[in-house]
């Protein structure tokens, strides 16, 4: 697979005033498709994926491996791997730089090759995202680090078993501590581990693989293999496009169905909804229905680790406190800079003063059509939102990162009812 890159600034012209109504499927999350994909470097046989969304950050993963040697196709929503031809394990900087999720290559780099030459990250400007819990169990695994010229190098002769209690939860550490034991045959112990469904899909894939992980609250425990095998798995649905399209159902009073959920994944988000006023109804474990009718109630939201409410649907349900029947408070405690959307909302009519790290959202009657920049994905979903229910046009300007983690978004809403088109980028 040869792929090329293009970073666009295309825009959204959406219409607003439209409820939503009909039934949308959800595709796979990007979140569990990255480290899964990552984790094909640990194998010398084929490795199949299933459901995989059809993403920049998606393409941009698969170019990552292919850059390393591997055979690489992408059809229809599987990727077939054949890791055996993978010789390097430098990680470049003209593909790390574009998604934060490259950091991943490190674990299974230095797994695979006792070496892993990886450029600092790059991804969303929503703050500081340090990589220090990963680099500290890497060490405690016997790894050398050394930082050249915008690059991580690290070096290992043995992986030595690990004892590390996080001193933060964090997903991508959680990861990475994963893929590098899984080839540590010996006995190593994490605390204060991440559990979020895209953690656990990654810890699905791995017992594929011939990994023993054994979880009980949030320690595991790990014996890993030096010989694994290829995997044949489905990525779980998108759960942060799932409440995104529940999110827009409600706040358009409209009737959406989802399809293709794992209803289990969205207990903090569902709540919330039925806070606010919303009809929720369950149809079987893949799939519920939601209904807008009448006001939007005010919330008290403070964003937290799975399986709290997440902090990827802290702006979208931003956009429904704007027009909530009083005020509401949102905390936000995963990321420091995470309210970018806030003076964007302004622009449309919202009402909301942020101190630190808690947002205080007053109720207004209507937003109104205006031109607005994303930030970063999740805010760029805030803002295509509040556009299906302000007053006029809304142009959404530079999505490309709603194209990094949304699946033919436009395409999705157009389906359910939603006037929105996309731009294509204005020429110099």
């Amino acid at each position: 697979m040869k792929s090329t890159i293009l970073y666009t600034s295309d825009s959204f012209l959406v219409e607003g005033g439209k409820p939503l109504r009909g039934e949308v499927r959800i595709s796979g999350a990007k979140n569990a498709s990255l480290p899964i994909l990552m984790a094909s470097i640990l194998s010398e046989e084929v490795c199949l994926l299933n459901n995989v969304p059809d993403l920049l950050d998606t393409k941009t993963a698969l170019e990552l491996l292919e850059s390393l040697g591997a055979k690489v196709e992408f059809q229809k929503g599987v990727v077939k791997i054949d890791p055996k031809g993978i010789k390097s394990f430098v990680a470049p900087d003209d593909v790390v730089r574009r998604m934060r999720a490259s950091v991943l290559a490190m674990g299974p780099l230095l797994a695979r090759f006792g070496r892993a030459v990886v450029s600092m990250p790059g991804g969303c400007s929503i703050g500081v995202r340090s990589i220090d819990q990963h680099l500290k169990v890497f060490e405690r695994a016997g790894a050398h680090m050394e930082v050249k010229h915008g690059y991580i190098n690290l070096e290992l002769k043995e992986i030595k078993p690990v004892e590390y209690t996080f001193e933060v939860i964090t997903v991508t550490g959680t990861e990475n501590a994963f893929l590098l034991l899984s080839k540590c045959e010996k006995r190593s112990i994490l605390r204060n581990i991440a559990l979020e469904p895209e953690v656990i899909d990654l810890v699905e894939v791995l017992r594929k693989m011939g990994v023993q992980i054994e979880i009980e609250g949030r320690t595991a425990i790990i014996r890993g293999n030096p010989y694994l095998k290829g995997f044949s798995h489905r990525v779980i649905p998108d759960r942060i496009e799932a409440g995104t399209f529940m999110v827009a159902g409600f706040l358009t009073g409209g009737d959406v169905i989802l399809k293709d959920v794992r209803v289990e994944h969205l207990g903090s988000v569902i709540e919330k909804l039925k806070e606010a006023e919303a009809n929720i109804e369950i149809l079987d474990l893949n799939s519920l229905r939601v209904v807008g009718k009448g006001d939007i109630m005010p919330l008290s939201i403070s964003t937290s680790e799975y399986p709290g409410f997440p902090t990827d649907m802290q702006a979208q349900f931003m956009v429904l406190c704007c027009l909530a029947k009083g005020i509401s408070e949102i905390r936000e405690n995963i990321f420091e800079n995470r309210f970018q959307h806030v003076a964007e909302l302004q622009r449309m009519g919202a009402d909301i003063h942020v101190k630190d790290r808690l947002a205080i959202v007053k109720g207004v009657e209507r937003l109104y059509g205006a031109e607005v920049y994303s930030t970063d994905l999740r805010a760029s979903a805030s803002l295509v939102l509040a556009g299906l229910v302000a007053e006029g046009s809304t142009l959404v300007r530079d999505i490309y990162h709603l194209d990094r983690g949304y699946e033919r978004l436009e395409e999705k809403l157009k389906s359910i009812g939603a006037t929105i088109e996309r731009l294509p980028q204005r020429k110099p």
